[in-house]
């Protein structure tokens, strides 16, 4: 029995009834499944794969791994199908993007980046080839290397999926894809832009079965995690999160809310795009094609008798000026900026043109974070941190005389890492703070100040995470820049 035959049965047959091969098969014919098949079903496989096929009961988790460990393996076959086409031929596109073996394709692919909980999915067109590659926990893997021939067939489902124009090849394009995987509805938002070897495609994935994480899970420091749970209490002020993007501030915001979400306050966020829909909370989705902006939206929010508001991003002058305008007049305003570090963000609404007095009476506290790859827990391993390792991160190597590093497993993919975790730098403005920010210090003066006051920094806060097993050299240095 080839391995082959399993190739057209996988995805059609096996994988939908929660069916999957053991890793020696075929020389093993053995299935395992999670709930006993009925005879039909049993009886289809057999014919196809063998009379001698044994089927068993195994752990779901077990089932799992076998199938993500095939589908990596059993890449569908794709190329014969386009050997020639005219790629103006809108209609003809439509028509491929519509067959069996491109939706096979595209669906295997999307799969696979599931399977390796991929935040995105990039398709990106090259002289010769295809490639398709996917962020994992904030670094981008490789996960297929196509024929040319393919890209227009595939570009054109993935248009077609996210409702966009076919035809329209010159213009960068935006649209969205709603889909089902199993149990779990994945929402993903699409962008396309004119390359010089065809369309570049972007998928960010929104797992609506992602929602939920709690602040005591984000990896917050217990110190920072209680100063924190105390400033998002307060009656009104405003609370900035700052980070560039894909660093969780969004994740950090909806734990806040989801915290302070009792039900005895109003609450309403304005956001670009709604990323994730929460139950007691009105949301606000950014149009700007309309003229609904940020601070269109906002102005109108406050006429709402809102309690909490929570604005998606601080982008310019006006938006800035009404959320500290109802900072100061009652209520509790969350948003986030784009900035290094807590201290930059004061600098960077000076430079939006805010007056100090205004930043100094109004901002309550300021949360800078980043992700840094957490080792994988089934093959994690003590180790020692070498000299030349020590001396980069600025650290005595004694203090640190064993330290973890992933070896590489199946279940992280052989990275040695397997998920992310915050780390975070807390500035809460006290009263000497506000001094030194209206008298218009620049982003060093303030930062010194916050760390005379006892600020941790996010460099100080990953090397405790490295000291915990947490993460690794590599990651601190990567994400973080020296004190």
């Amino acid at each position: 029995m080839e391995i082959e035959v399993l190739r057209p049965i996988f995805t059609q047959l096996l994988t939908p009834h929660g069916i999957a091969p053991v890793e020696g098969f075929p020389e093993e014919p053995r299935l395992l499944f999670k709930q006993t098949p009925n005879i039909e079903e049993r009886a289809k496989i057999r014919f196809i794969l063998g009379r001698q096929v044994k089927f068993e009961q195994g752990q779901e988790d077990e089932v799992n791994r076998l199938t993500k460990h095939w589908r990596a393996k059993l890449t569908p076959q794709l190329e014969n199908s386009t050997e020639t086409f005219d790629e103006q031929d809108n209609e003809y596109l439509e028509d491929l993007a519509s067959e069996a073996p491109v939706i096979r394709m595209v669906n295997h692919l999307l799969e696979r980046a599931m399977d390796l909980s991929a935040s995105d999915i990039h398709f990106e067109p090259e002289e010769n080839c295809l490639k398709v590659r996917c962020r994992v926990d904030g670094v981008m893997l490789l996960l297929e290397q196509l024929s040319q021939k393919v890209s227009a067939a595939i570009a054109s489902r993935l248009k077609l999926m996210a409702r966009l124009d076919i035809g329209e090849k010159r213009l960068p394009q935006d649209g969205r894809i709603q889909y089902k995987l199993g149990h779990r509805t994945l929402d993903m938002r699409v962008s396309t832009l004119p390359g010089v070897h065809g369309e570049s495609i972007v998928l960010r994935i929104l797992d609506r079965s992602d929602v939920g994480v709690s602040l005591e899970h984000l990896g917050m420091p217990s110190d920072i995690l209680t100063a924190y749970n105390d400033l998002i209490r307060q009656p009104f002020g405003m609370i900035l999160v700052t980070g560039p993007t894909g660093s969780g501030k969004t994740t950090s915001l909806y734990g806040t809310l989801e915290k302070i979400n009792t039900g005895s306050q109003k609450m309403i966020t304005v956001e670009d795009p709604v990323e994730y829909q929460m139950q007691g909370i009105t949301q606000i989705h950014v149009n700007a094609k309309i003229g609904l902006s940020f601070a269109a939206g906002l102005r109108s929010i406050v006429r709402q008798d809102p309690d909490v508001i929570l604005v998606g991003e601080i982008r310019d002058q006006e938006t800035a000026e009404i959320a500290i305008e109802s900072a100061l007049t009652g209520h509790l305003v969350f948003s986030t900026l784009h900035t290094n570090d807590a201290a930059s963000a004061i600098t960077r609404l000076q430079d939006m043109n805010i007056d100090t007095y205004l930043i100094s009476s109004s901002v309550l506290g300021i949360m800078a974070q980043r992700l840094v790859r957490r080792i994988c827990s089934h093959c994690s391993a003590d180790v020692a941190l070498e000299e030349g390792e020590a001396k980069i991160l600025g650290v005595r190597a004694e203090d640190y005389p064993l330290i973890k590093r992933g070896t590489g497993c199946e279940r992280c993919g052989q990275t040695g890492y397997r998920g992310r975790v915050g780390i975070y730098e807390l500035l809460i403005l006290s009263d000497e703070l506000r001094h030194v920010i209206s008298q218009g210090s620049d982003a060093n003066v303030i930062r010194a100040q916050a760390l005379k006051e006892g600020m941790r920094t996010l460099r100080q806060d990953a090397l405790e995470k490295l000291q915990q097993g947490m993460t690794t050299p590599e990651e601190v240095v990567r994400v973080t820049r020296a004190v």
